[in-house]
């Protein structure tokens, strides 16, 4: 009814002989022209860009991850206060990590937590942790063009595995933020091969993406834009915050929607895994502030993971991080241990920001 509407507007002042082919000719082109756009042109399926492709769906318990298992050996063993604390993190959907440590048989263990997830009747969050930065420093060539061309190599593989099934990709932690961290002569390759890994997996229609953007305790809203452009930001759903860091989601969000601007309105996500009683920064000397990023004291796990967010433009806070992981920097291997996890979770808040009355996440 609203095409003829047009037509007829269209049409004012025709004379009424011409009237009948004119009108069916505007017709059959206002059609053509409605079809491409609910077509699209493709056979994906169409997503629009104000709709949230998290909301209404229920993300991945991994039934076999290390804090399940932790739960499940505390309560047979009777230590119930444990086992209440670390209940905390087994219960909620936390990303699964993929990367070089996914080896041997790399397509059959992401298949695995595919086919568990389809078979849960839910949506696996995929951490890619490939480009991974190991060094910093003018000399850092991060494995030079050989290493460029294995993580082409897995990335090509990783969206074979991943197929057209319905997943969430958390695309690169700390990428974006390490770039300088190469030779300068290395850095226009790391960006091309970030470029190449969004390339490949944005392919999948059913991949909802959100490439590393740092945290809004880290780099500048404008740098880390321009940069979440020069990778091919406009070809996924947005980007994500706070991944490896502490800050509060309140000052996150602030953070996100000045990037959203500066990258056409992309929306975005924010790590909560680790933000219940917010970052650690200490004031330097000269005035600058520090962020106290390796293994600070007395963190907590923050909101669970929901899409009932502070602000329509973040899509989700998830757990992107692994809660009760050991960091390298504490010289111990990347691996579930215990005591962190209990520690997270015994100081857990679902806070957004510091209530007043606080200094670094404690009543003082």
């Amino acid at each position: 009814m609203d095409l003829v509407r047009h037509v007829r507007h269209l049409t004012r002042g025709v004379p009424t002989r011409a009237m009948g082919g004119v009108r069916a000719h505007i017709l059959l082109l206002l059609l053509a022209l409605g079809a491409v756009v609910i077509g699209g042109g493709s056979s994906a399926p169409a997503q629009s860009f104000d709709s949230n492709p998290l909301a209404g769906v229920r993300f991945y318990v991994d039934r076999d991850s290390p804090s399940w298992h932790q739960w499940q050996a505390y309560e047979r063993s009777g230590q119930r206060d444990k086992a209440d604390l670390i209940w905390k993190i087994a219960r909620e959907p936390k990303a699964l990590w993929l990367g070089r440590f996914t080896r041997p048989n790399f397509h059959v263990k992401v298949r695995r937590l595919i086919d568990a997830a389809i078979a849960d009747g839910s949506v696996p969050i995929f951490t890619v942790l490939r480009a991974q930065s190991t060094g910093c420093g003018p000399h850092y060539m991060g494995g030079g063009p050989a290493e460029d061309a294995r993580t082409r190599d897995w990335y090509e593989n990783l969206a074979r595995a991943l197929g057209s099934d319905r997943v969430v990709i958390a695309f690169e932690p700390d990428s974006l933020g390490t770039i300088d961290c190469h030779a300068p002569s290395r850095r226009d390759d790391r960006l091309r091969l970030l470029r190449y890994g969004v390339d490949q997996l944005s392919r999948n229609p059913n991949a909802t993406i959100y490439i590393e953007a740092g945290a809004s305790d880290w780099e500048s809203a404008s740098r880390t834009a321009k940069l979440l452009r020069m990778v091919g930001v406009a070809k996924v759903r947005g980007f994500m915050l706070n991944a490896t860091h502490y800050d509060w989601t309140r000052a996150n969000i602030q953070h996100g929607l000045e990037i959203s601007r500066l990258t056409g309105g992309k929306h975005f996500i924010i790590n909560t895994a680790e933000n219940g009683r917010g970052p650690i920064h200490e004031r330097l000397p000269n005035g600058r502030r520090l962020t106290v990023w390796c293994n600070p004291p007395r963190r907590g796990l923050g909101p669970p993971p929901t899409t009932e967010t502070a602000d329509p433009m973040v899509d989700a806070y998830l757990w992107v991080n692994r809660p009760g992981y050991a960091q390298s920097c504490q010289h111990r291997p990347i691996a579930w241990y215990p005591p962190r996890a209990i520690s997270y979770a015994k100081y857990a808040t679902t806070w957004e920001g510091p209530p007043k009355g606080t200094k670094n996440g404690f009543f003082r």
